[in-house]
């Protein structure tokens, strides 16, 4: 009896997480998705036609860019079943074009998240543990840059307010990270555990940034709040999103750090190493893609390689 596809998606995710990958998520439904499609198909082997075919037409959204992430997705498991089927196809080119794309965020000015973290302060719905949590939420990534994920699954043993420094636990890539910060975050930081103390008893294993029933903020209640909170503050987007995003703080964070290192006269490229590592990039060129990707460092980055060009010595 031959082995369905579904089994051999089974297999490959076990095998990857014996390996340490994620495989969770998005991708694996994407993935077990192909599978039942395969094997409907009935369909021992993969083949060009069979995942074109259901990377294309068994898509709810049109679009190339969406095809092309489709097909990366099953990328992985293709190199996976050659060595199980050597009869086993996939397309040499990418013929949907990149499966990976970056849209300009919008970069805040200093204004615009004052203007959120007051907007947080009014927030008295629901008493003043709300009020202070999200002016914290928001002060905290849009001073250190981390990603939403890894401020809200913060607990209070992982901030050190004494050693001005957080520890990440686990994060996007399963690696940990410690986060220093300015003495100012810490003191603002321990006046919200103060209010804090007085609705959730602080305990270590408990969540840094919780609701007044101790329970941690989640994804969805933090997208939820932070929609009014950047209609009461007026935020209008410039960057190619149609809505500003509270993910745009870690973007800002990124390029105003680069943007003050180039006005000090800074080695951009030994200092982008220790950035891309502060952020949890796990590749440097994620970080050297700000140098590209917003007008203002496009103009650096042009700058510096007019220099490079010219065969000038100094053109950090």
């Amino acid at each position: 009896m031959k082995t369905t596809m579904t089994e051999h998606v089974a297999a490959y995710l076990v095998e990857r997480s014996m390996l340490g990958f994620k495989v969770s998520g998005p991708d694996a439904r994407l993935l077990r998705s192909f599978a039942g499609f395969a094997d409907e198909q009935d369909c021992g082997t993969l083949t060009n036609d069979l995942v074109i075919h259901w990377a294309k037409d068994r898509s709810r959204i049109s679009l190339p860019f969406t095809w092309a992430g489709r097909l990366a997705v099953v990328k992985p498991f293709a190199a996976y079943m050659t060595r199980l089927d050597p009869a086993t196809e996939f397309p040499e080119t990418p013929i949907f074009g990149k499966s990976r794309r970056r849209l300009t965020p919008h970069i805040y000015t200093d204004d615009e998240i004052l203007g959120l973290m007051a907007a947080a302060r009014a927030l008295q719905s629901q008493g003043e543990l709300r009020s202070v949590v999200f002016e914290a939420l928001i002060g905290l990534i849009a001073a250190t840059g981390l990603r939403l994920s890894e401020a809200i699954n913060l607990r209070c043993c992982d901030v050190d307010i004494e050693a001005c420094c957080a520890t990440v636990r686990m994060t996007k890539f399963r690696k940990s990270r410690h986060v220093p910060f300015h003495r100012s975050v810490a003191n603002a930081l321990g006046s919200y555990l103060q209010v804090r103390e007085r609705f959730v008893r602080l305990e270590e294993e408990q969540a840094f940034f919780t609701i007044a029933s101790g329970q941690r903020l989640n994804k969805r209640t933090v997208h939820g709040v932070f929609q009014r909170l950047r209609l009461a503050a007026g935020l209008v987007p410039r960057g190619s999103y149609p809505h500003v995003r509270i993910h745009d703080l870690r973007h800002t964070f990124i390029c105003r750090r680069l943007e003050r290192w180039q006005a000090d006269g800074c080695d951009i490229d030994n200092a982008i190493a220790a950035l891309s590592t502060y952020v949890g990039h796990t590749k440097v060129s994620d970080t050297y893609w700000y140098m590209t990707g917003i007008p203002d460092l496009m103009a650096i980055a042009g700058s510096r390689f007019e220099g490079f060009a010219l065969g000038e010595d100094a053109y950090v």
